[in-house]
Order: C-alpha cells, then sequence, then structure tokens
C-alpha cells in the first residue's frame, strides 16, 4: 500500500531555523506511515481501524455511537468543535462507555458557538479519553482509505513530542483485524433495563413516556439512545435485554414487538450467540425490526452471509433507495460490514440498496413481520427521510395485536 503525499517523517523539508516545530501527536498506520501533527484531546494512544466520516455535523453522536467501537474516525469536514459539547447529546446509554478510540482532524479545534453548548470539545475529549490529532491533510488520507481501504492504524499523543516510532510502527502492524473481531461485549451490560425518555423538543428538552401502547424488547448490541427515543415516541415502552439473552427471557416477557439493535465489530462473531434467539423469535411471528447490525444480524439468522467492505459506509449524506416507492433518502451510515443481498434466501426480499456502490441496505421477509435497514433513520440526516420506519414497526404491532 503506498501512501499518499501526505505530512510525514519521510517527507523531505527544511524549515527555517525560526519555523521549527515538533509534533505532539503521530498517526501510524500498520504499513509503518508516520503522520505528524498536533496532539488534541486525552495524551496517550488510541488503536483500531482508520475510517472517514463525511458528516458535516453530529461529531459528538459519531463519536459516542457504539458501533465505532475500535475504530479511529476521519472527520472530511475541517469545522469540527463548532458548536462544541453538552452531556444530552452523548448516544451510549451507559455515559462511561467509550465509543470511538481516536479522531483525526484537518485543522485545530474550532470555538463553541452554540447556546447548548456547556463544555469545549477539546476538553469533553480528554474527559473521556478519546486521543486525537489535528493538522492532517484528511483530503490524501481519505483518498487513501478510498483506494487501499481501511488500515489499522495508532494515534498517539504526547505533548512533549516524545515517541517510540519503532515501537508504534511494530504495534500498529501487529493490530488485529475487524474481521472475526466480536465487540459487542464492550458496549453492552449484563443487567436489562426499562427506557421511556423521548425526543428533544423546544422548550421542554427531553420528555417521558407515561401512556404506552406496545412493549419492545430491544436486545442491545450497541444501541444508541436516540434509537429508543424515537421508539418511545411512538408508545412504546421498550425492556433493553443482553445481546447474549436466550429466547425464552424474550419470549416470556411477551413483547409485542423485537427490535435488533446496532452495534460494532464483525456480524458473523456476534452472530454464533445471537442467531438462535433470533430465529426463535422468527418462529414466534414477533414483530421485529433491525438497524445496522440488527439488520445484518437478521440476514444471518435466514442463512445469508455478510461481507466485509472496503472503505465502509460512514456519513450523513448517502443515498438509499426503497425498491418498493422508489423514493431516494439522504441517509446516515456508519458500517464496515454488509449483508451479501445474493445469498438472501428466497422468503427474503431487498428492500433498500445504497445509491453509491449498489450493496444491500433492507430487506423484507415475505412470511413473517419483520424487517430491517443499514442504515441509522434515527439519526436525522434527510432530516427525517427515513422515520417512516419506525411507524411501520408500530403498524406491524398494532396489527398484530388486533389480529
Amino acid at each position: 500500500m503506498t501512501s499518499p503525499d501526505l505530512q510525514s517523517e519521510n517527507r523531505e523539508a527544511a524549515p527555517a531555523p525560526w519555523t521549527e516545530w515538533r509534533p505532539t501527536a503521530l498517526l501510524v498506520l500498520a504499513d509503518g506511515t508516520i503522520i505528524e501533527g498536533t496532539g488534541i484531546g486525552a495524551e496517550g494512544t488510541g488503536r483500531g481501524e482508520l475510517c472517514f466520516n463525511t458528516a458535516m455535523t453530529g461529531y459528538q453522536e459519531i463519536l459516542t455511537d457504539p458501533s465505532y467501537l475500535g475504530q479511529i474516525v476521519t472527520f472530511t469536514f475541517p469545522h469540527i468543535g463548532n458548536v462544541g459539547v453538552n452531556e444530552e447529546d452523548v448516544e451510549t446509554v451507559n455515559m462511561a462507555r467509550r465509543a470511538a478510540t481516536g479522531l483525526v482532524l484537518a485543522t485545530d479545534i474550532t470555538e463553541p458557538s452554540n447556546y447548548r453548548a456547556t463544555r469545549h470539545f477539546d476538553e469533553w475529549l480528554r474527559t473521556r479519553g478519546i486521543v486525537g490529532i489535528a493538522g492532517i491533510d484528511t483530503r490524501a488520507l481519505t483518498a487513501l482509505i478510498r483506494d487501499h481501504g481501511m488500515p489499522n492504524a495508532i494515534v498517539a499523543h504526547d505533548p512533549e513530542g516524545l515517541f517510540d516510532r519503532a515501537a508504534l510502527r511494530a504495534e500498529a502492524k501487529a493490530l488485529p483485524a475487524m474481521a472475526g473481531l466480536d465487540l459487542v461485549p464492550h458496549v453492552t451490560g449484563a443487567q436489562r433495563y426499562e427506557w421511556s425518555e423521548t425526543s428533544w423538543a423546544w422548550p421542554r428538552g427531553y420528555g417521558t413516556q407515561q401512556a404506552p401502547e406496545f412493549h419492545v424488547v430491544a436486545l442491545d448490541y450497541g444501541v444508541k439512545r436516540n434509537i429508543l427515543r424515537l421508539l418511545a415516541d411512538r408508545g412504546c415502552k421498550v425492556t433493553v435485554l443482553p445481546p447474549d439473552a436466550p429466547a425464552e427471557d424474550v419470549l416470556k416477557l411477551n413483547p409485542d414487538g423485537v427490535f435488533l439493535a446496532n452495534g460494532p465489530g464483525d456480524p458473523a462473531a456476534t452472530g454464533t450467540y445471537a442467531v438462535p434467539t433470533i430465529r426463535a423469535i422468527l418462529d414466534a411471528r414477533i414483530p421485529t425490526f433491525g438497524i445496522c447490525l440488527g439488520h445484518q444480524m437478521l440476514a444471518l439468522a435466514l442463512g445469508a452471509r455478510t461481507i466485509k467492505m472496503p472503505q465502509g459506509h460512514h456519513g450523513a449524506n448517502h443515498p438509499v433507495k426503497e425498491h418498493a416507492t422508489g423514493k431516494v433518502e439522504i441517509v446516515s451510515m456508519n458500517h464496515g460490514f454488509a449483508v451479501d443481498a445474493a445469498t438472501l434466501p428466497d422468503i427474503a426480499e431487498e428492500t433498500h440498496v445504497s445509491l453509491f456502490d449498489g450493496s444491500n441496505c433492507g430487506i423484507r421477509l415475505k412470511d413473517r413481520p419483520a424487517f430491517s435497514v443499514q442504515q441509522h433513520p434515527e439519526a436525522s440526516p434527510g432530516p427525517q427521510d427515513s422515520h417512516y420506519l419506525f411507524d411501520r414497526f408500530v403498524a406491524m404491532m398494532r396489527e398484530r395485536k388486533r389480529g
């Protein structure tokens, strides 16, 4: 893999004496490339698969999305930090849990200028232990990922600029590939809990669902808060169960519907314990809705396969077409694996497809009330192009109750 013309230790330069500069952060790729920059966020090192995200907003939600566990996020948009951060927009249910392991920026963090901001972005990064690097040619880095795939990498931050480069190179080279990794246990808990918080609205902020019509059991592979809020908005009391909950634990709650959550890692690895439970839920003909990793879990339960993508889909500007209506939705994406549509059985129908690369983005079962999508409809990039999917799930549950 040949790197483009990035700021690296191998790049020839002759700075004038009065411009002497020492890097306080390094981005070390698995092929040995070292890219120098300025450290931001926490001191130390962050390790993982290097991806890029094309979203112009939502950096706090991205970095706290459990699906990003084990990944270093390169933001292609140059102005990161301009709305600050707050404690309300964190997407991890457990506020203490990490998601993304690092970040890469083109420029220094900008000053916050939003009335909801309670902290500076850099301070928030330090508090959460997220290591970052700024001053990088993110266009060249994105082109590298586009052309050669997502490499493993280490981002290191030391204010004194003291790095053992040989050791960092060796460690980056030895990092395990994402394929085969079950990361779900690192972003979920072992206890069940109830969820009733509804979406944010001016001027009250977040609300509470007090008169639920439906009971939904959510299998937590790394669920985002806003998914649970949109279910609560639609009259759902949500009981969240651990990812390895057996089918009997789900069925004894007598749910009106089951939700299969998003999450990180290789779906085939998670499927070893999740698929049997999902198959039992489908056999019970309980309305089922999956998002992201949940979509992949549903496909695996049907006997289909998932494949590793070279660059993955990460951003808030992805066009996805629904076959039935011809409607094109602008959606948020975050996945490095995809369902291989060619392996879907006859009982499953492809419902959505990416207009970027033709990859599968949705399925539904022809003989049972179950469907799923690869995109994140709760992330509201369109801003609400895909919220109808939650309404579709509610309609399935209402039909079952009436029946």
